[in-house]
């Protein structure tokens, strides 16, 4: 497992904020390396190669990180984290015949 720190530091280079889906990730990664690319970056190859290595790493990191994340599983999550709005709102408050969601 990464340590804490490499993991923040992993996200901040990639610009990452506190939540992010895989898609964000990957996204963010490809920008990143698009900018830094060393074909991109020609006038300046020496910074370009010592950033796309960084962004690699960062990126490495992060996906290592999501690999090794346990998903919790248990009814209780599934149901917190799989129900409509208007579910939700039932659990919550009740069901209101006057109400329409």
């Amino acid at each position: 497992m990464k340590s804490f720190t490499k993991i923040i530091k992993a996200k901040t280079l990639l610009g990452l904020g506190e939540k992010a889906t895989i898609g964000e990730i990957k996204s963010r990664y490809k920008k990143l390396m698009k900018k830094w690319h060393p074909d991109n970056n020609k006038d300046n190859i020496d910074t370009a190669n010592i950033m796309s290595i960084k962004i690699n790493e960062a990126y490495d990191t992060i996906m290592q990180y999501c690999k090794n994340f346990e998903f919790p599983f248990d009814e209780d999550n599934l149901k917190k984290h799989s129900i409509s709005p208007k579910e939700w709102w039932n659990d919550k408050f009740g069901q209101d015949s006057n109400t329409t969601i």
